[in-house]
C-alpha cells in the first residue's frame, strides 16, 4: 500500500464523518483526535518512541477491542482525561502538559458508536508497516494536505504547499544548533520540514553528541500559531516527527504580532508564510509596541517583526503577497527599511494558483540580517535584488496541473548552494519556454537598458539597489516578461469602435430581455 493509498483511505473516513452530520471544516479535527492515538500506538510498537507519552487507560489498546456504546463512553472519557490529566474519579493520571495541550478541549460530535467502531476498525486495517516507511509524520502531513486541497473546508490558509516548503529550506540550509522559528506556523509544515533537512544531514542526529540532539528535539524549533484548533493540529504534527519542544510543546499558542512575537528570542532562521489580509478591525490584533512602522496591513507588521527578530547574519525566507513589494506609504519604508538593515538578495515570482486563494499572487523573499561583508551593519545593507521570475507564462496550477518541486529546481540552481547568496551568480535562465516570451522595452523599464535580447527573456536577472531607488521608487515590483496570451493595446481598436461593439452588444442584450418579458406576460 502506497503513501498515497493510505492517506486516500484516511480521508475515505469523513463519509463515516458526514453521516454523523459533522461540518466539512471539522473533518480532519474530529479524525486526528482518534488517528493520532492509533500513531502512537504504531510508533511505539515499531520502537520509534521509546516511552509510550499517553497513560495507561487512553491507549489504543483500551478501544479497539470495544464495541457499542462503551466503546463511544470510553472514547469520550478518555478525551476529556487527556485534556484535564485526571481520570472520571479524578485521580491524576498523567501531568505532560503538552498531551494536555493537544488535547485541550477535545470532545468528539460522534452519536452512533457504529461509526466510532468503523473508523477503528478501519485504521486497524491500514498496512502501518508501510507507512511507518514514510514515517508516520509525513503520512499525517499527507491528510493535512488532503483537506487544504478541498476548497470547501477553508483550510488551505494553514498550509504552504510542501514542494514550495521543501525548496525554501533547501535554499536556506538550517544547521544543527541553530535557533529556527516560525511566527505564523499554522500546521508546522516549516519547522518539521527544517527539522526534516537536519536530520537527512546528521544521520537523523546519530552524528550529533547527546547535549546536541537534546536541544535539537526541545528547543531548535519554535512557531507561534493563534488558532487554538490548528495549533493542536501543529503540535500532533510536531510530535509524529519526533519534535517536542518545551513545555508548551514547539508551537506555541498566541499571537506573534503582540506579546508572545514580542518575548521571541533573536533566530537564526526564520521560515515563515504569514496569513494575508488586513487585521480584522483595524489594528486590533497587531499590539506591538516595538514595531517601527505602525499599519493594519498584516503581512507589512509581520515581515518587519521577521527582519527585527533575526541574530545578526540570520536568515529568513519569506512567502508574501504582491502588495508588500508595491505598496505605498508605510509599505514604502517597511521595504527601505529591510533593505538597509538586511541584505534582500532574492525575490522568488510564484505562480498563480498554488494557494487556497485562487488569483492571489505570491512571492518569496529571501533575505540576510547585515550586509556581506558585516552581519552587523545596519544600513545600506542591500547591493543587488536578484529576481527569478516563476509566474509569467506558466501554467494554470491546481488539481489538474499540480504545483511540484520540478518547476522549483531550475530556481534552485540559480540561487546556489550558499544560504546567504554567497555563491557566484550569474543573470540568464531559460526554463519553460522563456524564450518565447515577448519583451516591449518602452513599457517596461526593466529592460529599457538591456542590449541583449535573449537576456530580457531571461527568468533570472539582477538589479542594483541605487536602480531601484531612482528608478522604482523603492517598489519591488519588478517584472520584465510579457504574457504571451496578453494583449497588447497598441493592437486594439480604436476607442469609439470598442465603444460602438459595447453599445451594441447592450442593445442587442436588452432587446433580447423585452421578448423573454413578453413571453412570459404571454403565459
Amino acid at each position: 500500500m502506497t503513501h498515497n493509498d493510505i492517506v486516500q483511505k484516511l480521508w475515505n473516513l469523513c463519509d463515516v464523518l458526514r453521516d454523523e452530520g459533522i461540518n466539512y471544516s471539522d473533518y480532519v479535527t474530529e479524525l486526528v483526535l482518534l488517528l493520532f492515538i492509533k500513531m502512537v500506538h504504531e510508533n511505539t510498537e515499531a520502537g520509534t518512541l521509546k516511552k509510550h507519552p499517553l497513560p495507561e487507560g487512553c491507549r489504543w489498546t483500551d478501544l479497539n477491542n470495544k464495541s457499542g456504546i462503551n466503546l463511544l463512553d470510553d472514547y469520550k472519557r478518555i478525551l476529556l482525561s487527556l485534556s484535564s490529566g485526571r481520570d472520571g474519579t479524578g485521580r491524576l493520571i498523567h501531568t505532560d502538559s503538552l498531551i494536555s495541550a493537544v488535547y485541550a478541549d477535545a470532545q468528539t460530535n460522534l452519536r452512533e458508536p457504529r461509526h466510532l467502531e468503523q473508523m477503528i476498525k478501519t485504521l486497524d486495517q491500514i498496512d502501518w508497516f508501510s507507512a511507518q516507511q514514510d514515517g508516520l509524520g509525513d503520512l499525517y502531513e499527507g491528510l493535512l494536505e488532503k483537506n487544504a486541497n478541498e476548497t470547501k473546508s477553508g483550510a488551505g490558509q494553514y498550509f504552504t504547499p510542501r514542494a514550495l516548503i521543501n525548496s525554501m529550506v533547501r535554499c536556506l540550509k538550517p544547521q544543527p544548533g541553530e535557533l529556527i522559528q516560525d511566527p505564523a506556523a499554522g500546521t508546522a509544515g516549516f519547522l518539521t520540514a527544517a527539522d526534516q533537512y537536519i536530520k537527512e544531514h546528521t544521520d537523523d542526529l546519530a552524528d550529533l553528541d547527546a547535549q546536541q540532539q537534546l536541544y535539537q528535539q526541545n528547543k531548535a524549533f519554535v512557531g507561534i500559531e493563534l488558532v487554538p484548533g490548528t495549533r493542536r493540529l501543529a503540535l500532533m504534527n510536531c510530535l509524529l516527527h519526533g519534535m517536542e519542544g518545551d513545555d508548551d510543546g514547539v508551537v506555541h499558542l498566541g499571537n506573534a504580532l503582540g506579546q508572545a512575537g514580542a518575548s521571541l528570542a533573536k533566530a537564526d532562521v526564520i521560515l515563515a508564510n504569514p496569513p494575508f489580509g488586513t487585521s480584522k478591525g483595524g489594528d486590533a490584533s497587531i499590539t506591538r509596541d516595538d514595531l517601527t512602522f505602525k499599519t493594519s496591513n498584516k503581512q507589512l507588521a509581520f515581515l518587519q517583526h521577521i527582519y527585527r527578530n533575526l541574530k545578526p547574519g540570520g536568515r529568513a525566507a519569506v512567502v508574501l503577497p504582491d502588495n508588500v513589494l508595491f505598496e505605498a506609504g508605510v509599505g514604502t519604508d517597511v521595504r527601505r527599511d529591510l533593505m538597509d538593515k538586511c541584505n534582500l538578495h532574492t525575490i522568488l515570482r510564484l505562480p498563480t494558483g498554488i494557494f487556497y486563494a485562487q488569483g492571489v499572487k505570491t512571492n518569496v523573499l529571501f533575505f540576510t540580517k547585515g550586509s556581506t561583508t558585516d552581519k552587523y551593519q545596519e544600513e545600506g545593507c542591500t547591493e543587488n535584488v536578484w529576481v527569478y521570475d516563476l509566474r509569467t507564462n506558466m501554467p494554470s496550477f491546481g488539481k489538474r496541473t499540480p504545483f511540484g518541486e520540478q518547476h522549483l529546481k531550475p530556481f534552485e540552481a540559480v540561487y546556489g548552494s550558499e544560504p546567504n547568496a554567497q555563491s557566484p551568480r550569474q543573470e540568464g535562465e531559460w526554463s519553460f519556454n522563456a524564450e518565447e516570451i515577448a519583451v516591449d522595452r518602452e513599457a517596461t523599464e526593466e529592460n529599457q537598458n538591456v542590449d541583449d535580447d535573449r537576456l530580457a527573456k531571461s527568468r533570472w536577472r539582477c538589479f542594483s539597489r541605487e536602480w531601484i531607488c531612482d528608478t522604482k521608487g523603492d517598489s519591488l515590483d519588478i517584472s520584465w516578461l510579457k504574457d504571451k496570451d496578453s494583449i497588447d493595446a497598441a493592437d486594439l481598436p480604436a476607442p469609439e469602435m470598442l465603444a460602438g461593439e459595447a453599445m451594441s452588444e447592450l442593445t442587442s442584450a436588452l432587446g433580447e430581455l423585452d421578448n423573454l418579458m413578453l413571453a412570459l406576460r404571454g403565459t
